[in-house]
């Protein structure tokens, strides 16, 4: 496979849409190398994997994805995402569709996701990606009404 220059990753993350579809893909595919390629180069980058530890550090977070994928590929895909964009930060709370096989046949899970961007002079990075244990109940989402009536 032929390796991508900055520039070239930079221009495939102009937003933080693009990082995100990316970061998806190279879940999907078990790809580690696309996968590193979403993270910002910060000391302070840090990842939570469901019922896992903090991990920091991009050669932390490349360790932790590493023996993940020696499990095979994560079919995530993301479901419903809330987006809060301000300046050159980005805010993505997304439910995660993981279908695994069960005893039953492929079955789907549910993960809540937060995945934080940066704006770099590289493009989009993330900067932190922090999952949890979702279940189908995940799926409806709780909005609290506004109190003031007009």
């Amino acid at each position: 496979m032929q390796q991508r220059s900055k520039a070239q990753a930079a221009a495939l993350l102009a937003s933080p849409e693009d990082t995100e579809q990316q970061f998806y893909e190279a879940l999907q595919q078990a790809d580690l190398e696309r996968l590193m390629e979403v993270w910002a180069d910060e000391e302070e980058v840090s990842c939570v994997h469901p019922g896992g530890p903090r991990v920091v550090g991009l050669g932390a977070i490349r360790a932790a994805f590493e023996a993940v994928f020696q499990q095979g590929a994560i079919p995530a895909h993301p479901e419903r995402v809330r987006r809060l964009h301000t300046g050159d930060t980005a805010i993505h709370q997304v439910l995660e569709r993981v279908q695994v096989q069960g005893p039953d046949g492929q079955q789907s899970a549910w993960v809540i996701a937060t995945n934080v961007y940066l704006k770099t002079a590289f493009g989009w990075r993330m900067v932190l990606h922090h999952a949890s244990p979702g279940n189908a109940h995940d799926i409806q989402e709780v909005i609290e009404e506004p109190s003031v009536l007009h």
